[in-house]
């Protein structure tokens, strides 16, 4: 499944359907979830004032060892920042044995061209499933 971000963060539809709770066939303790692909994930924009105050924290594993990042200038503005989506949709999923196996089926790329094209992906249009978008 091929899902283009664009300019919305749509990381608890990614979170569901890699869990696959989507499916009438959906069993807890099974990986039933879909493979995703996110391109454009470079594109994504913060809301608000989330891109001056957000900070991300993380430890070193030293003693007194956090640390911290913020929003735009180390995460937005660096070489990876498809990494807000990838940690977005990776704590909202339970952690385990379970929950390794499926963030190996996602991948997340920056721009429109990928390496899955042999795979045929169907396209997931995130902006038609909000019933508001409709227009008359």
């Amino acid at each position: 499944m091929l899902i283009d971000v664009g300019r919305r963060l749509a990381a608890s539809i990614i979170a569901t359907r890699l869990r696959g709770k989507h499916k009438a066939t959906f069993t807890p303790h099974m990986d039933d979830g879909d493979n995703i692909i996110v391109i454009n994930a470079d594109k994504v924009v913060f809301t608000g004032r989330k891109r001056d105050q957000k900070v991300y924290h993380y430890h070193t594993g030293y003693p007194g060892g956090i640390k911290e990042r913020f929003g735009e200038v180390q995460i937005l503005d660096s070489k990876h920042p498809e990494r807000i989506i990838e940690k977005a949709v990776e704590r909202m999923l339970a952690r385990g044995p379970l929950h390794r196996q499926i963030m190996r089926q996602s991948a997340r790329l920056q721009g429109r061209a990928h390496p899955h094209e042999a795979q045929n992906p169907v396209t997931l249009n995130v902006a038609a499933m909000n019933r508001k978008n409709v227009s008359a």
